[in-house]
C-alpha cells in the first residue's frame, strides 16, 4: 500500500510539474546591447578603488533569469509545490529560488572594489553617465523540476573602459546532477536536502565569480578569464 501511495504521489507531482517554468537559454551577455563593433581596450588592468566610478547594466539574460526565478518561486506555492503536502519541501523550493540572490551578491562584490557602483536601466543611460568603468552583468540559473534534477548557475561581468572598449571578464560557474528528486525510495528529508543543493550551487558559482573578479583586478587581463572564443571574434 505504501509503495502504491508513493507511486501515485510521484505521478501526481510529475503531472503538476508540467507547469513549472523552464530555465532560460544560455545567451551571451552582449546580445542586443551594442549597435556597433566593440574594440579591445589597451588597458591591461581594470582601474578600481575608492575614487573610481563603475556603471552597471543588467543583460537581457539577467532580466529573463530573474523573471524565471520569480515564476519558479510562485509555482512552488501554487503549482507543483502545493501538491507536495509536506511543508518543508515547499519551503525548500521557495528558499532556494531567490530572484535577486545573484544580482545582489554581484553588486555587493563590485561595491567592495569600486568607489561608487550605479545600476542603469539601459545602455543609453549608462553611456550618458560616463562612469570611469562600465560592466555588463549576466546571470543564469537552472533549477530542478519534476523532469530533471540537473542544477546549474552561471554569473559573469564584462568590463569596459570609459570609451566602451572591452577589457576583461570575471565569471563563475557551478553545476550538479542529482538522482531523480522524486524517486520512490527517497524520504522527505532527503528530498529537502536535494532541493537545498540548488542554493549551494548558486552560492558556489558566486564565490567563484568573486575569485575571478579578484584575479581580474590584480592581474593583467591577458592572464585572466576572458569571454569565449565566439564572442571574442565579435569584439576585436
Amino acid at each position: 500500500m505504501k509503495l502504491a501511495l508513493a507511486s501515485t504521489l510521484t505521478l501526481a507531482i510529475a503531472l503538476t510539474g508540467c507547469s513549472v517554468p523552464t530555465a532560460p537559454k544560455a545567451v551571451t551577455s552582449l546580445n542586443s546591447l551594442f549597435t556597433e563593433p566593440v574594440g579591445r581596450s589597451g588597458a591591461t588592468l581594470i582601474t578600481n578603488g575608492r575614487g573610481v566610478s563603475l556603471g552597471v547594466i543588467y543583460s537581457q539574460s539577467t532580466q529573463t533569469n530573474r523573471a524565471y526565478l520569480q515564476d519558479y518561486r510562485a509555482n512552488a506555492g501554487t503549482g507543483f509545490g502545493q501538491s507536495l503536502l509536506v511543508q518543508p519541501i515547499h519551503d525548500a523550493y521557495v528558499a532556494t529560488s531567490t530572484p535577486d540572490l545573484a544580482v545582489d551578491w554581484v553588486k555587493a562584490s563590485l561595491q567592495r572594489q569600486f568607489g561608487s557602483v550605479i545600476v542603469y536601466p539601459d545602455m543609453q543611460s549608462l553611456k550618458a553617465a560616463k562612469p570611469d568603468v562600465m560592466a555588463v552583468v549576466n546571470t543564469r540559473s537552472q533549477l530542478m523540476t519534476s523532469r530533471s534534477s540537473d542544477i546549474q548557475a552561471d554569473v559573469s561581468a564584462d568590463f569596459y573602459d570609459k570609451d566602451f572598449n572591452y577589457i576583461g571578464t570575471a565569471q563563475g560557474h557551478d553545476a550538479k546532477s542529482l538522482s531523480p528528486v522524486w524517486a520512490d525510495y527517497k524520504r522527505s528529508e532527503e528530498i529537502v536536502a536535494d532541493i537545498n543543493e540548488q542554493q549551494n550551487v548558486q552560492v558556489r558559482a558566486l564565490q567563484k565569480f568573486d575569485q575571478s573578479l579578484s584575479n581580474l583586478l590584480t592581474s593583467p587581463t591577458s592572464n585572466v578569464s576572458m569571454v569565449d572564443t565566439e564572442t571574442s571574434q565579435k569584439l576585436y
